[in-house]
């Protein structure tokens, strides 16, 4: 956004596609400032878009931010980013969600018709110590058509493998998508149902590598993965309430090659439960700590005793 130097700019952001009474007060004001800058930002703020609620605008914007492919400073390696549009895909995976619904008479989210059960014992590790039925690696690749159900599912991603992921949103709020482990690359993104032809809206040569997308209401927004981080990684909601009632899921990359491990063991002092918590060992607690406890109960003591005082 470079701009002529004369004086500095105002940087204006405000709440779009939220009904929210309140939102609509929130804006946010920033100033770009250059070093040669003559003089301060006066008058009064640039307005908005006319239509708060112009979803086409919003997703323009979304689209228009891009990768500057001509810059000569550093940048990520060109096997995987300049290249990324010519990678055979090797898994496809349609991951879509619903308005909240009921299972077994409790209010749940849903990522395709699944909502995900956090197991009592970590995924890696009972990896590790072969233990069995933790999790299953059946996670549907297609939205599933039956009544949604609660499970311990996750997607099986191949190692060095390059996956697709279309995030369909078909409910009336915005979502936003977080991967761990992994930066992405952002390609596509449209309103209506994604179909096989979506692809050719792609674009395959300066998205934007990064751990988060927004899914617009009734949108759906495309993801390409280079799966090189071997470990269990979370795919969820950034809602939090959405992400507590089941909205996610898990991408678990091995690699099979047992004398060539790229993925860091479990730390000396890992927490273990569930079917592995016989393997916990005793935790030192720190000196901070302790002292903390022990602010903690002399805290407590003298508001007992101030409490039988004003009594």
């Amino acid at each position: 956004m470079d701009q002529n130097a004369s004086s500095d700019y105002y940087i204006v952001a405000s709440a779009r596609i939220v009904n929210e009474t309140i939102w609509r007060r929130v804006t946010g004001v920033g100033i770009l400032h250059y070093t040669n800058s003559k003089g301060k930002a006066t008058g009064h703020l640039p307005p908005g878009p006319q239509d708060e609620f112009d979803k086409t605008f919003s997703m323009n914007q979304a689209r228009s931010i891009r990768w500057n492919v001509s810059a000569s400073g550093a940048r990520p390696n060109p096997q995987g980013s300049f290249k990324y549009g010519s990678i055979n895909v090797t898994e496809v995976y349609v991951l879509r969600n619903m308005p909240p619904v009921k299972i077994n008479g409790k209010r749940r989210t849903t990522l395709s018709g699944i909502s995900f059960v956090n197991p009592s014992t970590p995924i890696r590790l009972a990896d590790k110590h072969k233990v069995k039925g933790v999790y299953k690696l059946d996670f549907p690749k297609r939205p599933l058509t039956g009544p949604p159900r609660r499970e311990t599912s996750i997607i099986n991603g191949t190692y060095r493998g390059f996956m697709e992921v279309i995030l369909q949103n078909n409910d009336t709020k915005m979502q936003s998508y977080h991967m761990s482990g992994y930066a992405f690359f952002a390609v596509g993104m449209d309103y209506g149902e994604w179909t096989e032809n979506s692809r050719g809206t792609y674009n395959k040569w300066d998205g934007i590598a990064r751990s988060t997308i927004q899914v617009y209401p009734g949108a759906w927004s495309a993801i390409l993965i280079s799966l090189d981080n071997p470990g269990a990684w979370n795919l969820r909601t950034e809602n939090l309430d959405s992400w507590y009632l089941g909205q996610e899921t898990y991408v678990r990359v091995v690699n099979p090659d047992e004398n060539n491990k790229t993925e860091f063991g479990a730390p000396a002092n890992v927490l273990y439960c569930g079917a592995l918590s016989k393997l916990q060992k005793p935790q030192k607690i720190s000196s901070s700590a302790t002292r903390s406890i022990e602010f903690t109960k002399v805290s407590m003591v003298v508001m007992a005793l101030v409490m039988m005082v004003l009594l």
